[in-house]
């Protein structure tokens, strides 16, 4: 669920500047109590991509993981610490295992 609500964050604010080729891994999810901790990875397939996702000064990456997050908090019911990065797999859309590991047939 994590993964989708970061992915939907990053269509809706990024519009039609989203890169083709983006995918959004949850690398790590713990949970203490009430408290989970998510840690995600944006995979974009070019270094200028990076650039469009993170938006100047990281604040374009900064609102996705906030509205992501804040979302997150009302489903789970208690504190969500959400950690995202952006992360760049050249040839990650072509590579078949690849494809796999990210859940995609």
């Amino acid at each position: 669920m994590a993964a989708e609500f970061i992915r939907e964050k990053l269509f809706r604010l990024l519009g039609e500047e989203l890169p083709y080729a983006v995918s959004v891994v949850i690398e790590k999810f713990e949970q203490e109590g009430r408290l989970r901790r998510i840690f995600a990875a944006v995979i974009v397939d070019r270094a200028n991509q990076k650039g469009i996702v993170l938006g100047e000064g990281g604040e374009k990456m900064k609102r996705i993981a906030t509205e992501a997050r804040l979302d997150l908090e009302k489903l789970y019911g208690g504190v969500v610490y959400l950690e995202v990065f952006v992360k760049v797999k050249s040839g990650w859309a072509d590579d078949e295992r690849v494809l796999r590991s990210l859940g995609y047939e």
